[in-house]
């Protein structure tokens, strides 16, 4: 009996230790990096880098000028989703975020800037971003596309729709797998500058 009592009063006190949904910490934000799937192709198990305010696939070694917390270079980049929107994970001094202009002007031109220092049109989108149930990247339900560089290995990502955006020849389509970083680094992008 009295063991009995003892146990409904430990269950009874441990009932109330838990906190009330609404009132628990929020879960970290997922940090991932992204994987180009493309079977035969020059992209497929590419690494998804930033450079330049562009999103990369086989960043050359000439370009690797991320400032990274640990001082390594790395053609890889890590970002993270929040409330819809996509950033690379970085310091709180620059937060650095995507958008995209899916209008005839911009064709799905995917870009990243320095949140804070620009404004950006009405034509430019923020929200949309998602990671699907088999861990795609998506942006409103649009897949990704990977255009070649006329000066070296690398392809620049847009987001799919318009076949040859800004008439560049030779683009693929590609699955954009994220792949979760359990240990990300902090790094810091270049930006194009003109």
């Amino acid at each position: 009996m009295q063991l009995t009592t003892l146990l409904l009063s430990l269950f009874a006190t441990a009932a109330t230790a838990v906190p009330a949904s609404g009132s628990s910490c929020p879960a970290p934000t997922r940090k991932f990096g992204i994987m180009a799937l493309r079977s035969a192709s020059r992209i497929h198990f590419a690494q998804v880098g930033a450079y330049q305010s562009k999103m990369i696939l086989n960043l050359p070694d000439e370009k690797l000028n991320a400032e990274c917390t640990d001082g390594v270079a790395r053609r890889d980049a890590t970002f993270y989703i929040q409330d819809g929107e996509l950033y690379l994970y970085g310091t709180k001094d620059k937060v650095q975020q995507f958008f995209t202009d899916r209008s005839g002007m911009g064709q799905g031109v995917l870009q990243y800037f320095n949140k804070g220092e620009t404004g950006l049109g009405s034509r430019f989108e923020l929200k949309g971003w998602a990671v699907d149930e088999n861990d795609n990247l998506t942006f409103n339900g649009a897949g990704l596309q990977a255009c070649p560089s006329t000066t070296d290995d690398s392809w620049f990502v847009w987001i799919s729709g318009v076949e040859k955006p800004a008439g560049q020849e030779g683009c693929l389509p590609f699955t954009a797998r994220t792949v979760t970083n359990a240990n990300p680094v902090k790094c810091t992008y270049s930006t194009y500058s003109a």
